[in-house]
């Protein structure tokens, strides 16, 4: 990784009695798609709104290219773009009139604001729709307005809170391509979703956090890694104990391993079949999932 464009230490806020962040510290850098997972009530809205700048932390700290970033760092706010969970967009707005609103809140004009306005609806096609109500658009187009709105200033972090919500595949796989075309334009991207594909898809880095903190942060290998694969496998004709060789327990003619590498270990029991005169009927391998170590660390408990 680069050099950190965001560095957030530490950051703890309280609202009341309940602790929101209890000391989390992360940090983006360049052209990096981050990840933010967790259940409701993690924390999540809150290190977002911090590390967006709208929000103070209650102790910590924020730095945006090196320098102190909060809500009173207005002069840094341009280079930060927010795509919201629910939509910022104005319903009785056309596209093109949407754009322009956000274009110049961030202080662009003229000519540089046209040219970006016609960009971004290029960008997330609806350039065909440019004089439409967004309120008229399907799910999927206001989504990609709303990134386009987020997009409109040249951010150079930008956050997008389950920016697919509600939309088709189409608009998803569309919303994907601008992430990506986004890094590799060098904008650091946080992105949070519910959705385990979506992070595994895009994410170079990935943090689970729940209760406030930072459970884990790590790339996907490594977070996999956490976890161990398990090799069910059936056989015929075994010898009683066969199971026992592998550090299985037979339940009939069937045993689970849990092994670090299916392949290796599936290679061994085949070897092992054809020594001893045994039938191998089948073996299901079931790999750690992104899903897996999210429910792991954060536990199976509804969280309404």
């Amino acid at each position: 990784m680069g050099q950190p464009v965001l560095e957030i230490a530490d950051a703890h806020k309280r609202y009341g009695s309940t602790v929101a962040l209890g000391g989390v510290s992360l940090s983006v850098s360049a052209g990096e798609v981050f990840g933010l997972l967790g259940p409701n009530g993690a924390g999540k809205t809150t290190l977002l709104s911090i590390a967006a700048g709208l929000l103070a932390p209650d102790s910590g700290s924020v730095a945006l290219f090196g320098q102190p970033f909060g809500p009173a760092a207005r002069e840094l706010r341009p280079l930060v773009g927010l795509g919201t969970q629910d939509l910022s967009i104005y319903p009785e707005l056309s596209a093109t009139e949407n754009l322009r609103f956000f274009g110049k809140l961030y202080g662009l004009r003229g000519g540089e604001l046209e040219t970006r306005v016609r960009e971004v609806l290029s960008a997330v096609a609806l350039t065909d729709r440019a004089r439409d109500r967004a309120g008229t658009f399907s799910g999927g187009m206001k989504r990609r307005l709303n990134l386009a709105c987020a997009i409109v200033h040249r951010p150079k972090v930008l956050f997008l809170d389950e920016p697919t919500t509600g939309v088709d595949p189409q608009s998803r796989a569309h919303i994907f391509d601008q992430v990506r075309a986004l890094s590799a334009a060098g904008v650091a991207v946080i992105y949070t979703s519910h959705y385990m594909e979506e992070v595994q898809a895009l994410c170079s880095r990935i943090a689970i956090m729940d209760g406030g903190t930072v459970r884990a942060c790590d790339t996907l290998p490594n977070l996999l890694k956490r976890l161990s694969a398990t090799l069910t496998v059936v056989v015929a004709g075994a010898p009683p104990g066969f199971a026992g060789r592998f550090g299985g327990a037979a339940t009939g003619d069937s045993f689970t391993l849990t092994v670090p590498d299916v392949g290796p270990a599936l290679a061994a029991v085949a070897r092992e079949c054809a020594a001893c005169g045994v039938t191998l009927v089948s073996a299901t391998a079931t790999e750690p999932t992104l899903e897996r170590v999210f429910l792991t660390l954060t536990g199976r408990a509804l969280r309404d």
